[in-house]
């Protein structure tokens, strides 16, 4: 993919707080990677949109349904990882 050099402006305890974690050759790819983060966030939000325009919103015991769902498949991926030895991501 072809880059260009662009100006922007962010905070300053915030772009040194990146350079000093990621160091200073790879802040234009954590930059990046943060903004492709983002315009998929927006993407997803407005697909959701659409999708409750034409589905309606969704409701509380389908999002309570969802939550069950995410936790049952965290203890299952918790469970194979202490089975394996392998540490949590959190770790």
């Amino acid at each position: 993919m072809a880059t260009k050099k662009y100006t922007v402006t962010l905070p300053e305890e915030l772009a040194e707080e990146i350079r000093r974690e990621v160091g200073p050759g790879s802040f234009s790819a954590y930059v990046t990677q943060a903004i492709e983060r983002q315009r998929e966030r927006d993407r997803l939000g407005e697909l959701v949109e659409d999708l409750e325009k034409e589905q309606g919103p969704v409701t509380e015991e389908e999002l309570a349904a969802a939550e069950a769902e995410r936790r049952d498949n965290e203890r299952w991926f918790a469970e194979r990882r202490a089975a394996s030895g392998k540490p949590s991501p959190a770790a």
